[in-house]
């Protein structure tokens, strides 16, 4: 799964979207903070592919895109969106193919832009970056072509807290990324970095009103945080594979980001430090039972404003999921499974 696979809806109610073979499960909870119902299908009978990527807007609406088999050998992006998490998500909707037709070319990303509109994003055939976008008042744009060579299939897509869309992505030698210079425009190549990267452990985070932080590993092992204009700074080592998951919270009155990944020893590791401030140095902190080794891990803030953390295997589809407990620092309620 590509985003923030665990969200807090309109009306506060926290709902979360896995994949469970051909097709997506949603689970929300029933009122805020609240019990939670059992998984359901949603976007229709529409068989999938096993990858989802999940985006969401200021409106709190969730946008959610797949890959879909057509004819013998070919496949075609989806589309659905979310609105609450009480109501059923829209039908899967055709969105295209970067290339018109073909087989899959990438796993998919998907922004939100501050006018509500989902901007997707994959790789196409010839290695570059290509984009289809909602038009304001219903129906799509043309797919774009955004150029580029070299991608490889991950991507990171994220909205500013503007409302402005960005994309980054892993080439051979960095971090290729695309930028909107005005609401509505076309995406445009931005700074390049240029640092040996681990693919497939990008994770971009609005992480102020001008900038958005993305969170790497680098070919040492070591976690990196950049921002455009500036050097990465290496944070401290990675826990494990994959990208961290990433959320803004508030920790004694300051704005801060905290930081979570599953961990080799298989427990669940935490590492927070105040907002665009790496140099005050960060440090991770073990929680909870070991989880799956395939154990992905999720952050969002509740509708009470208490950062939620929760973990997801793939193959089992077991969930376990945490709480901040009500009192000053970081203490967690014991993990339970849902």
């Amino acid at each position: 799964m590509n985003g923030d696979w665990l969200l807090r809806g309109r009306d506060g109610r926290l709902s979360l979207y896995r994949l469970s073979g051909d097709h997506v499960l949603c689970r929300a909870e029933s009122v805020p903070s609240g019990a939670w119902d059992a998984p359901r299908r949603i976007g229709g009978e529409q068989r999938l592919h096993p990858v989802l990527a999940v985006g969401q807007g200021a409106d709190h609406y969730a946008h959610l895109v797949s890959w879909r088999p057509t004819v013998d050998g070919e496949s075609g992006l989806v589309h659905s969106t979310h609105f609450r998490p009480a109501l059923a998500a829209l039908d899967w909707s055709p969105i295209g193919h970067p290339n018109k037709k073909g087989r899959v070319t990438g796993p998919p990303a998907v922004a939100v832009d501050a006018q509500g509109r989902a901007h997707v994003f994959v790789r196409n055939k010839g290695g570059g970056l290509s984009m289809v976008a909602q038009k304001e008042k219903g129906g799509w744009d043309p797919w774009r072509d955004l150029k580029g060579q070299g991608l490889h299939e991950d991507l990171a897509a994220v909205s500013t807290r503007a409302g402005l869309v960005e994309v980054y992505g892993t080439v051979p030698d960095g971090i290729a990324c695309w930028r909107q210079p005005e609401p509505g425009a076309r995406p445009v190549p931005g700074d390049t970095l240029r640092v040996p990267v681990r693919p497939g452990t990008l994770r971009a985070l609005a992480t102020s009103e001008a900038h958005v932080t993305v969170f790497f590993t680098d070919e040492s092992g070591d976690l990196c945080a950049w921002r455009s204009g500036a050097e990465p700074v290496v944070l401290l080592p990675a826990a494990g594979p994959g990208p961290v998951a990433a959320v803004g919270c508030e920790l004694e009155g300051l704005p801060c980001t905290l930081l979570a990944q599953r961990a080799k020893s298989g427990r669940v590791v935490f590492a927070a430090y105040p907002a665009e401030q790496e140099s005050a140095g960060a440090w991770w902190t073990e929680s909870g039972e070991p989880v799956e080794p395939d154990a992905r891990v999720a952050l969002a803030e509740d509708g009470a404003g208490r950062v939620v953390a929760a973990t997801l295997s793939p193959a089992s589809g077991e969930l376990r999921l945490t709480r901040r407990k009500a009192e000053p620092g970081m203490a967690l309620e014991a993990w339970r499974l849902l």
